[in-house]
């Protein structure tokens, strides 16, 4: 395995972490109220999910399309 292919797993893996604060941050309770109330997320969570949304895209692809040999 290339140190691309590796950085983009590491990248990937960052990414799907993001995600996952995104997720908990949207399903509390004051978030679902701003949610209810003004129909958008929290700037916050907006870049969390902004964020884990580029860096799975981003990992995928070196993992995929790496530098090959």
């Amino acid at each position: 395995m290339t140190r691309s292919r590796i950085a983009g797993a590491a990248v990937f893996a960052v990414g799907a972490v993001l995600l996952g604060f995104a997720y908990h941050s949207s399903n509390a309770p004051l978030e679902q109220l701003s949610n209810t109330l003004t129909g958008r997320y929290s700037d916050y969570t907006m870049w969390y999910l902004a964020a884990g949304v580029a860096a799975v895209v981003g990992g995928g692809l070196l993992v995929a399309f790496g530098a090959r040999k």
